[in-house]
């Protein structure tokens, strides 16, 4: 995707955001949270934080470092959401995990 492709999907994502990392209370992590999204979502080879930082206006690289590296946030919250999201999409008939990730 492009920025403008991302763009495009600004309020969609401003949603999803809010709902799946609604957990994330302390100032600004909801916002590096989207960052972080649209840096994966946006067209590149390299995924990793300096490259993203790179293609987004606004967040510092050092903001998304910490924010993925550093920060102190309860992932099982986030994810627990994410099955919620998924379960409500899909009505899957089973679930296959892997815990190698």
């Amino acid at each position: 995707m492009d920025t403008a492709e991302v763009q495009q999907l600004a309020d969609d994502l401003d949603a999803f955001v809010a709902d799946v990392f609604a957990s994330l209370t302390r100032s600004g992590w909801q916002d590096r949270a989207e960052h972080h999204l649209r840096g994966l979502m946006l067209d590149g080879r390299r995924k990793s934080i300096q490259p993203m930082a790179a293609r987004l206006a606004g967040p510092h690289e050092q903001a998304l470092t910490h924010f993925v590296t550093n920060s102190p946030w309860n992932a099982g919250s986030v994810r627990r959401r994410l099955a919620q999201r998924m379960d409500e999409a899909i009505a899957p008939a089973a679930w296959a995990l892997d815990d190698t990730g």
